[in-house]
């Protein structure tokens, strides 16, 4: 297949993912929400190897990212200069429902593209798109969330952050610096990832079970957010730590604590230019970095490989990005390369 013919798989992958995306949640039946009875046939390293090493491949990324989230932004930038250095062409879409982001699966394997890189926060309602890349042949490539189920789904690999051990780093550090009461903000009940945040820096910050306490806030709403942490902060005055699982809810946090007076100790998830500007003004101690330019960029370069040679980075086994953490000592070269979109 040429560039022209690649030009008609980008214009009907656009298409289906217009259709996808115009359909509400209520107007058709949702996927279904049990497991893949049979992992899903992965493609073969010879029938890849064998594919027109100069063609220019088209690779699709399908997020749950929020249009405007600044996180996802850095992946999709990640993906598109990988994208230039590869000779692939990126189409990226993104979607925070998951019955949505379904539908974008099955727009990228309706348009048989040459590759699928998928954030997996909820697997069980992606099961049955996943499992059609696969049967079509397409290669896929799991990022970010989802890393449990990836080889389940019969991804080649997973490029992310365990979770769990992100927030072990998260509760030791915590610990270290002397916080002897933990509050650990989750801005979305049920959502696994942040679950496991949690879990981990309970499990890294040690202690007793009363040493850590997890609070449930409204992530979609940050002045709800701001008053439930003030709440307890007021309801808890033991409270000399608190940790955020995002970068907006950080910024609720750093609110409350002011608003209170309490002189807890803050630090976060995800690395924003409003967290770095507060770690270097001393307002949070660090902020725990997933690096998600490379989850956008590894997974191009690998499946690239994967088209053009047959060959598998990772062995079927996740490619940690993370985690790394911000803090007063790097900030500065953490700022100067957000600058360039890579942080």
């Amino acid at each position: 297949m040429g560039r022209r013919a690649n030009g008609r798989v980008l214009a009907a992958l656009a298409a289906l993912a217009l259709l996808g995306a115009g359909c509400t949640a209520g107007s058709e039946q949702a996927a279904s929400t049990s497991s893949p009875s049979t992992t899903p046939p992965a493609p073969s390293s010879e029938a890849s190897a064998s594919a027109d090493p100069d063609r220019q491949l088209v690779f699709a990324v399908v997020t749950n990212g929020a249009p405007t989230d600044p996180f996802w932004e850095v992946v999709k930038s990640g993906a598109e200069d990988a994208g230039a250095v590869n000779d692939a062409q990126i189409d990226y879409q993104s979607d925070p429902d998951p019955s949505a982001q379904a539908r974008l699966v099955d727009a990228a394997v309706s348009a048989a593209v040459d590759g699928l890189i998928v954030s997996m926060p909820d697997p069980d309602t992606l099961s049955e798109p996943m499992m059609r890349a696969g049967e079509a042949g397409i290669p896929v490539i799991t990022i970010n969330e989802g890393a449990e189920r990836s080889a389940e789904f019969g991804a080649l690999t997973h490029v992310g952050q365990s979770d769990l051990d992100a927030g072990r780093g998260a509760g030791q550090r915590l610990r270290d610096a002397g916080v002897t009461t933990l509050l650990c903000v989750i801005q979305e009940s049920g959502d696994q990832t942040l679950e496991q945040r949690c879990q981990g820096a309970a499990e890294g910050f040690g202690g007793t079970d009363t040493s850590v306490i997890n609070l449930p806030v409204n992530g979609g709403n940050l002045s709800a957010a701001e008053t439930t942490i003030v709440s307890e902060l007021t309801a808890e005055p033991r409270i000399d730590g608190v940790l955020t699982l995002s970068a907006a809810v950080a910024s609720a946090a750093a609110a409350a604590l002011e608003n209170t007076g309490s002189a807890a100790t803050l630090a976060t998830f995800e690395s924003g230019t409003d967290v770095q500007q507060a770690i270097r003004d001393g307002q949070i101690l660090f902020a725990v970095d997933q690096q998600e330019y490379l989850q956008g960029y590894l997974p191009v370069v690998f499946l690239g490989l994967f088209v053009r040679t047959g060959t598998i980075a990772g062995a079927g086994q996740p490619v940690p990005t993370g985690p790394r953490y911000v803090t007063l000592d790097n900030v500065d070269t953490v700022m100067d390369l957000s600058m360039t979109g890579t942080r």
